[in-house]
């Protein structure tokens, strides 16, 4: 089975939507019209790697990663403690944390992340998926990469929240 980070953008009256009803999250990011919105991504099975490479960090020990960073594989807010949205419930960012995580991204370059990758030591650390002696390897975190600075520019552009799940 394959695990996919998601991120939806979501103004103040929507996040509060789903925080009083978390199944309306579900209906709407798991329903057919889902693959046509504008606001939800997901960055495939890079998030991992674009984590380490980030961080140093890996899913086991993202609280020990620099904030706001760390927010990037789990906000620091539930929607719904006991909701499973395929591996465990959707937590998120708020405006302002959002704010903050664009900027930290912006201070990143693919330049830093292409000499922070270390193929052997990520296969070492388990990192997810273990692809990384793969000669495309790098190319496809550095994309899936520019994906979330635009993302994210966006959600700060907007004043946007942002939920994130793994499913």
């Amino acid at each position: 089975m394959s695990m996919i980070q998601n991120f939806l953008r979501v103004n103040l009256e929507t996040l509060n939507s789903f925080l009083a009803d978390s199944h309306s999250l579900s209906k709407m990011v798991y329903s057919k019209e889902a693959i046509h919105l504008d606001n939800l991504i997901d960055i495939d099975k890079a998030w991992e790697g674009i984590f380490f490479l980030l961080t140093g960090e890996s899913i086991g020990t993202y609280d020990q990663a620099a904030l706001p960073l760390s927010w990037l594989l789990v906000g620091p807010n539930d929607i719904d403690r006991n909701q499973d949205m395929g591996y465990g419930p959707a937590t998120y960012t708020d405006i302002e944390q959002t704010r903050q995580i664009d900027l930290a991204l912006k201070e990143i370059s693919t330049d830093e992340l292409t000499q922070r990758f270390d193929s052997a030591t990520m296969l070492e650390k388990d990192i997810y998926p273990a692809i990384w002696e793969d000669e495309n390897a790098l190319d496809y975190l550095l994309q899936y990469f520019e994906d979330l600075k635009a993302f994210y520019q966006m959600a700060t552009l907007h004043h946007e929240a942002v939920i994130l799940f793994l499913n």
